[in-house]
């Protein structure tokens, strides 16, 4: 079923650019391989508009399919419509100078916005390279000392803006009325979701009131928000795009966190602190409103997918602990469950005491083993019963490098890549 709703989702790739596509291939009369050019433009916008669409995180979608599956397909399209766009404008021609200018600048703007992306927003090359990651984080910290992504979403939004006035000064495209109607329906309504989205939905995210914030361990924050409204929704293993009010504090940056328990009415957020942002979050004080979007994930229904009788696995490197305690919370009553939590230093162990009560609530079906260090293979191969690699669910959550490192080790163990899965810590 769940390759069904993957296979269903990336297919969409292929239905959103047709209405447009066909319309102008029924009406234009220019000769074939112009035509082609044309249409390959065609692919190309609306695979642009799709990924501006996938960005605005529906949480319909992210339950369907999962956020991980939604940025990968935004990733491809943006790589497929820079593809597309480049051929068109190679092989192209036009009288026109300025839809010539404008095809050229949103060309141009569209190589800036994805190498930017894959670069600073995309695990693809920073998760595999050590040097890349510092590299990111300098230029973060020292370059780009705002939100990299929404300055990258607004960058995309004046490169779709281009090549809508590209198409509208055009005379081979302007002359049949239908297809503009139809190009400037798919082009509005793509934007005005946005727009509400960006601007007005926020005012329908979930709100509380932080009440306490308190350091765990060297370098990690423990925050707990209440509510106004208890948020039925909230599943074990769930994360919220987490915001303060406060702007001198921190800012107003929506940032993704995971959910530590799975209390609906007063949620805690255990979070790492490694970069500008979560370093100031020690400046929240108690009474600062939150805003909250979501919530988002897909573990507690990918639990529920896999047999009740095969354990569950949880492996957490650091505070990557907190949405698999949430799952532990859930579960340590009715599932087998081998929790493994890595840390740097013991002082970073500072859920030993909620660990051995779950462990001690559960009779017999909890077992908790941590280490001071990452667990290596032999590790595992101590810990890890025959029937665990064999039958379990395995859900990994750290850093990207740490959870890539833990994916393949396990892999090479015998561990199918289908009970495997993961969540990644920016």
């Amino acid at each position: 079923m769940n390759m069904l709703r993957i296979v269903a989702f990336w297919a969409v790739a292929v239905v959103f650019p047709l209405p447009l596509m066909l319309a102008y291939d029924a009406i234009a009369t220019e000769p074939v391989s112009l035509k082609q050019l044309v249409l390959f433009a065609l692919i190309a916008y609306c695979w642009w508009l799709l990924a501006i669409l996938l960005s605005v995180r529906p949480r319909w979608l992210d339950r369907l399919v999962g956020l991980p599956a939604v940025y990968r397909l935004h990733g491809v399209l943006g790589i497929g419509a820079l593809v597309l766009a480049y051929i068109h404008d190679q092989n192209s021609y036009t009288s026109n100078q300025l839809a010539h200018t404008l095809g050229d600048w949103g060309l141009y703007g569209t190589i800036a916005t994805l190498c930017l992306a894959v670069f600073f927003l995309s695990g693809w090359l920073v998760d595999r390279s050590r040097w890349l990651l510092r590299a990111r984080r300098f230029l973060e910290k020292v370059v780009f000392r705002h939100q990299l992504s929404i300055w990258l979403h607004r960058l995309n939004l004046v490169v779709v803006l281009l090549i809508w006035l590209h198409v509208h000064v055009l005379a081979r495209m302007n002359q049949y009325l239908v297809f503009m109607m139809l190009f400037d329906l798919y082009t509005v309504t793509v934007l005005s979701i946005y727009v509400w989205k960006g601007w007005i939905a926020p005012d329908s995210n979930a709100r509380g009131t932080v009440m306490g914030n308190e350091a765990r361990g060297e370098s990690t924050r423990r925050i707990s928000v209440e509510l106004d409204h208890a948020n039925t929704a909230v599943r074990p293993g769930d994360f919220f795009f987490l915001s303060f009010e406060d702007a001198g504090a921190v800012g107003r940056e929506r940032h993704p966190f995971s959910v530590t328990d799975d209390d609906q009415t007063t949620v805690t957020f255990t979070i790492r602190q490694h970069g500008d942002y979560t370093r100031r979050l020690s400046n929240i004080t108690e009474g600062t409103r939150a805003r909250l979007e979501g919530p988002f994930g897909r573990f507690d229904s990918i639990v529920a997918t896999h047999d009740p009788a095969a354990p569950l696995v949880l492996v957490g490197m650091g505070a990557g602990v907190a949405p698999l305690l949430s799952l532990a919370a859930a579960h340590h009553t009715t599932r087998r469950i081998h929790l493994l939590w890595s840390v740097r230093t013991p002082e970073d162990l500072y859920y030993r005491d909620v660990l051995a009560d779950y462990q001690a609530a559960s009779d017999g079906k909890m077992q908790v083993t941590t280490s001071v260090g990452r667990f290596r293979r032999d590790d595992l191969e101590r810990e890890l019963t025959g029937e665990a690699l064999r039958t379990g669910a395995f859900f990994i959550v750290g850093s990207s490098p740490a959870v890539l490192a833990n994916q393949r080790l396990l892999r090479r163990m015998g561990v199918a890549s289908r009970r495997i899965h993961q969540e990644r810590l920016m």
